[in-house]
């Protein structure tokens, strides 16, 4: 019972350290969650936490991060992060209508409701695929080639970036050849420079005369924030209250639909739960608070699924998330591990039990709720005055920076950090140019790791 009783008080810890942080890092617009909550999650892998801790910091970061990111969306009319961009034309039209707080309050109360919901119908339906798992392990190989392709057509670049999967898995392959050649295995560096693909991209274009002058601004972008009105007594607001019947409802059909996915793009997916939804809403303004509340729960349920299902049935990072943010929970070697010759995996799939990830990933959840949900609730205008005034986003960046530095040292000293870099400059221009995104990279990484291998043996 001691040992019960403190392995779930150190998961408590760790839930709240990643909802502070990322409550904290989602009021920052612009901040991918690939290159935010991946690389802290691979720290938190290293200095040894134990793996309920690890969850529990993973779920109570994305749910965070996930609640917080409407703020900047919201009132600045920014988007906090990628999985934020599709509730920008709802959230301009309700600052332009002045009201941008309410917008706000109903993202908010969308996220908590789809949270809560997300959890248990993901792990149900990981449960119903779990006896499959030992076919799709050993059949790993064909299956990350296939759904590499199957993630990148439904990316933006749909044809264009299943074409580039080809030209960046060889380059995963020479590099890989390269730094076999000094007896160094890379694995966690490659994981990091599709992570700060799109960065290191800016970085290299700000050092171009040519990209220098399109990134130029005549003037600094000026922003309004409307004045907070507070509709609610006390601290902590009902979500059930926020929302209508109609738009708990809803927001709690597409939560639970969306929680028996796990391979098509979380963007795709929120797209078409807010136009489904709004199609049958005929009023403007309820059409417009409706679907932010449904697209905002869904950026939750998504990102909840498609972590837990490929988690707790196989083991292997078989959707964008997985192979994305939540790619630590799968392989972080030398602790995690997906061994490329047999398809057997050593990770959280075989160290957490089904009823704990049901337990930690609902206590992460309220863990989130009780920090992100009244802190935006409460000071949203106040922390969005105080970002944009004060944060720097150049200082930011540099910490992730430094972090990711950090950590290529640790695995391979100079050849590592090189290798991010080249990783992350081809990622960083193939998500810029053909729309091939980061998702679409995790999968073409793992194809070179599990599939060109398989493919070579079959050839010869």
């Amino acid at each position: 019972m001691d040992g019960l009783l403190l392995e779930i008080l150190t998961a408590v810890g760790f839930g709240v350290l990643g909802a502070v942080l990322f409550s904290a890092i989602g009021l920052v617009s612009g901040t991918d969650e690939t290159a935010t909550i991946a690389p802290v999650t691979l720290l938190v892998v290293m200095l040894g936490a134990p793996p309920a801790a690890i969850l529990t910091f993973w779920m109570a970061a994305a749910v965070s991060k996930h609640m917080t990111h409407a703020v900047p969306t919201a009132l600045l009319g920014i988007p906090g992060d990628t999985l934020a961009i599709p509730l920008l034309q709802q959230a301009t039209a309700m600052r332009n209508l002045g009201a941008p707080h309410i917008a706000l309050r109903k993202m908010l109360a969308g996220a908590v409701i789809s949270a809560f919901i997300a959890v248990p119908v993901a792990v149900l339906f990981a449960v119903i695929l779990a006896p499959f798992g030992s076919y799709i392990t050993a059949a790993a190989p064909w299956i990350f080639l296939i759904a590499a392709v199957l993630i990148a057509y439904f990316s933006a670049g749909r044809w264009s970036a299943v074409a580039g999967l080809v030209p960046f898995t060889l380059v995963i392959v020479a590099l890989q050849a390269f730094t076999g050649t000094q007896d160094m295995r890379l694995a966690i560096s490659y994981f990091l420079g599709i992570a700060i693909g799109p960065l290191v991209a800016e970085l290299f274009s700000a050092a171009s005369p040519m990209e220098a002058r399109r990134m130029n601004r005549s003037a600094y972008r000026q922003m309004t924030l409307a004045p907070d009105v507070k509709g609610w007594h006390g601290y902590f607001p009902n979500p059930f209250r926020v929302l209508d019947g109609f738009q708990t409802r809803a927001t709690a059909i597409a939560a639970a639909v969306s929680s028996a996915t796990f391979v098509f793009s979380p963007v795709a997916v929120t797209v078409i739960a807010g136009e489904a939804v709004g199609a049958r809403v005929k009023h403007a303004y309820h059409r417009l608070t409706s679907v932010l509340a449904v697209r905002n729960g869904v950026t939750e349920s998504t990102y909840i699924a498609e972590a837990l299902i490929p988690l707790i049935a196989f083991g292997l990072p078989l959707s964008p998330v997985a192979a994305g943010p939540a790619a630590p929970l799968f392989n972080a070697p030398p602790r995690f591990t997906v061994d490329a010759t047999t398809g057997e995996v050593n990770n959280l799939h075989t160290l957490l039990t089904v009823p704990e990830f049901l337990f930690y990933g609902l206590l992460a959840v309220a863990l989130a709720a009780l920090i992100a949900y009244p802190f935006a609730m409460n000071f949203a205008r106040q922390a969005a005055v105080f970002v944009s005034r004060k944060i720097s986003h150049e200082a930011i960046i540099g910490t992730f920076v430094g972090l990711v530095l950090v950590i290529g040292l640790w695995e391979g000293g100079f050849l590592a950090v090189f290798v991010i870099l080249t990783v992350g400059l081809v990622g960083g221009l193939l998500y810029r140019v053909l729309g091939m995104n980061t998702g679409v990279q995790f999968m073409g990484y793992y194809a070179a790791v599990l599939s060109v291998p398989a493919l070579m043996r079959l050839l010869a």
